[in-house]
């Protein structure tokens, strides 16, 4: 194996590397963002980019999402992602341990765990050569963190409707899901037993239409998701989808959601605000994923009951950052980066304790 490790120059990022190992095909890029709280903690994301550059952005965007999202979350961790460049059908396990070798050589710096295309059992073959990763199956970790995800998530649409109504009642309200995935399929499963209506969108609509009729929800296109009458929109899928050609569009009275980096441009929550509509930052809302992920590494080991009980501060959080919105008259993003750069300039939250990697399965 020859792996090759080049660094990027970013302006603002701690270290970009663009790795390659030609014998199994791999390119990788690996964002570590900011360190200032702990070592940068990210998933790896597997996904037929199209351009190198197409992946060097998505890397850089969630890298910088995950140094706020574990500020807010004060899990006393960094921010960093990772991608690699590759369909499923190419996903072989000795791309995977190449790509373990360069997190390895990091050597915790930047700890890798699940995300799309990249499963549990990818996680597992990443650990073959690295003791640096979270996210792993059964007894010994926390497997599949989507019910913690729609957990928080859950509380943030409860968040938005408290906001506006005064109270978190879901009861008689209309909530608009993007994307009916991991996350996407359990959030809706909450939000229906709270009694909420339900308005569903998928690229593979043939695939959730029996999970429509078990919930009585209201299927509609991609294309018009966006566009629907409702009280809260959850963007569960892909990011960039809140922007100037969307926003004159939306029928939704807040947004609150999973997908990562849904605003295309920071300016984009400012146009939300001078529509009126409440938004929740994606960084804050999506974190029960990393609270849970990170439970992982504690000295005790993983506990599911910790982490749920931990995922609790979202709902707490936003409602903390709309206040300060309104108060200083500017766009609920806005308040929240502020807040986590605050805690990020004041070491707020910095981890003091070491972190435990129990995971790694093999010798390299």
């Amino acid at each position: 194996m020859e792996l090759k490790e080049e660094l990027l120059d970013v302006a603002g990022f701690e270290k970009v590397i663009k790795v390659t190992e030609e014998e199994t095909g791999l390119v990788a890029i690996i964002a570590i963002h900011n360190t200032t709280l702990g070592p940068g903690l990210g998933g790896t994301r597997i996904y037929p980019y199209e351009t190198f550059d197409e992946a060097l952005t998505d890397a850089l965007r969630l890298s910088k999402g995950m140094t706020y999202k574990s500020a807010m979350a004060q899990v006393g961790l960094g921010g960093a992602k990772s991608v690699i460049i590759s369909d499923q059908k190419n996903k072989t396990p000795e791309k995977l341990k190449a790509f373990g070798q360069a997190v390895d050589n990091l050597q915790g710096n930047y700890i890798c765990a699940e995300d799309v295309g990249c499963t549990p059992d990818d996680v597992e073959t990443i650990l073959q050569v690295t003791k640096y990763g979270c996210g792993v199956h059964g007894l010994r970790g926390s497997g599949n963190p989507a019910a913690f995800t729609a957990h928080g998530t859950y509380l943030g649409v409860m968040s938005v409707l408290q906001e506006l109504n005064g109270s978190p009642s879901l009861e008689g309200k209309t909530v608009a899901i993007q994307g009916i995935g991991s996350v996407g399929k359990r959030l809706a499963e909450r939000l229906f037993w709270s009694g909420a209506k339900l308005i569903i969108s998928d690229i593979n609509l043939d695939v959730i239409r029996h999970f429509a009729h078990e919930f009585d929800a209201t299927i509609v296109s991609p294309e018009e998701i966006l566009s629907v009458e409702c009280d809260v929109l959850a963007p569960c899928a892909m990011g960039g989808i809140i922007n100037q050609d969307s926003i004159p569009k939306l029928r939704c009275r807040a947004i609150a959601g999973a997908a990562n980096n849904q605003l295309l441009k920071p300016t984009d929550a400012d146009h939300l605000k001078e529509r009126g509509i409440l938004y929740a930052p994606d960084f804050v809302v999506n974190a029960g994923g990393l609270i849970n992920v990170m439970n992982e590494l504690r000295l005790e080991g993983y506990n599911a009951t910790r982490a749920r009980n931990g995922i609790k501060q979202i709902y707490h959080q936003l409602l903390q950052i709309y206040e300060i919105a309104q108060q200083n008259e500017i766009s609920t993003h806005q308040a929240a980066v502020s807040l986590a750069d605050h805690r990020i300039e004041k070491k707020i939250g910095k981890r003091t304790e070491a972190l435990c990697f129990p995971f790694a399965t093999a010798s390299k």
